[in-house]
């Protein structure tokens, strides 16, 4: 019976039209295609690319960030190794992540990239630079067992986000600049390396001169210079003057006073000195002043006194 009707569906199949016959091979192909195709990576969007533009999205979160660049040997080495790593990165609630220095210079001068590959991890804002060895197990043992504690971190004022990084991304940004602009004069233009090398010298200078205009002038306008100012500055400075100058006089007139009151004390004190020096020495006639015998000069005077109106009286 089986053989029967397989026989049968056979003489149908090959009973149907040519047409019919080719639809239906068309439709098993397709089918069949459709059940054993796989995609080539489960996890398409593992490995996630940072730019100056989204930099700041590893400042959350815990990051793997590899900075490399397409014709570094060693850094070709390690894309492989880095990509396995990525797909595991969503188990592990890590993101990893890869800069391309070559068209990403200003994250080249934020993280200071001397060497290639370099790689940061990277856990709330706090980084780390990664000095293990490039395998996927040891990056897999490096997040899961937390070995990035054992580092030190960056510094704040050589983070990623501070003031002194930012001023490094944008000169490595000019210098990336005037790179394609001496590439585009040279091989687009036909210039001359000199000659574009004496554009950027005269560029550079008149830049320089037009940059200290614009300083001068608005340090002359935020300070302005009190010479040019106004005429009034002119009239306060004649009344200071003047102000100081009768000061000055009234100084050495005070002077001049004391002076004078210090002579007429030493005169003074002069002839003090002259009047007890006679007394000392006797009257003028040269007899010698009675000293009274010890008694006090009033008392001496009475008694002279007395003696006289006694006299008188006789």
């Amino acid at each position: 019976m089986a053989c029967s009707q397989g026989s049968r569906t056979s003489d149908t199949l090959f009973s149907l039209p040519w047409k019919t016959q080719q639809h239906t091979g068309i439709f098993c192909l397709v089918l069949a295609i459709c059940l054993t195709w796989q995609p080539a990576s489960a996890k398409p969007n593992s490995l996630k690319e940072i730019t100056d533009g989204n930099w700041e999205e590893i400042l959350s979160g815990e990051w793997m960030i590899e900075f490399f660049a397409p014709w570094c040997p060693a850094c070709q080495q390690l894309q492989p190794v880095w990509n396995e790593f990525a797909e595991w990165g969503e188990d592990m609630g890590v993101n990893i992540a890869k800069v391309d220095v070559t068209e990403q210079p200003g994250l080249s001068g934020r993280f200071i990239i001397t060497s290639l590959p370099t790689i940061y991890h990277c856990k709330d804002g706090v980084f780390r630079k990664y000095q293990g060895a490039r395998t996927k197990d040891d990056f897999l043992s490096f997040v899961d067992e937390q070995k990035w504690q054992a580092i030190e971190p960056v510094s704040s004022w050589f983070g990623p986000s501070s003031f002194l990084m930012n001023s490094m991304s944008a000169l490595f940004k000019l210098s990336m600049f005037i790179r394609r602009c001496h590439n585009y004069m040279t091989e687009q233009l036909g210039i001359p390396v000199w000659g574009s090398y004496v554009i950027f010298g005269l560029a550079t200078l008149f830049s320089g001169l037009a940059l200290g205009l614009i300083l001068v002038f608005i340090a002359d306008f935020v300070f302005p210079s009190r010479r040019f100012s106004s005429s009034e500055y002119y009239q306060k400075k004649q009344t200071m003057d003047q102000a100081r100058l009768i000061q000055q006089q009234e100084e050495e007139h005070e002077a001049d006073a004391e002076e004078e009151e210090d002579e007429e004390e030493e005169e003074e004190d002069g002839e003090q000195d002259e009047v007890w020096r006679r007394r000392r020495r006797g009257s003028p006639e040269g007899r010698p002043e009675p000293k009274g015998h010890g008694y006090p000069d009033e008392a001496l005077r009475k008694r002279v006194v007395g003696n006289r109106e006694d006299e008188e009286d006789t």
